[in-house]
């Protein structure tokens, strides 16, 4: 699986509308409204990736209201959540 954070540029008046209707699209997991240099940042999971170049330039930027998209791809995944249940291994026995 190959996860992508996309930076989303967004015209005021549209960052609700343009969320939503990212978020509906198939790839993406959780869209996050923010403060900084992008005013939204969706979370992308695909298998191939084929799919993030059909995904990010062929649905999200044609959203209207988008500005511009910064993609970033994702080596390796950490969460606290994972981190604390390799640790937990055997606590119960």
């Amino acid at each position: 699986m190959i996860t992508a954070i996309v930076l989303i540029q967004v015209s005021a008046e549209s960052i609700t509308d343009a969320a939503q209707a990212i978020v509906d699209i198939d790839g993406v997991t959780e869209v996050h409204s923010c403060a900084g240099d992008a005013d939204l940042i969706a979370m992308v999971k695909v298998s191939e990736h084929e799919e993030l170049a059909a995904l990010i330039p062929g649905r999200i930027s044609k959203v209207p209201g988008v500005l511009t998209t910064d993609t970033h791809i994702a080596f390796r995944s950490y969460s606290k959540k994972d981190t604390e249940a390799a640790f937990a291994i055997g606590l119960d026995s």
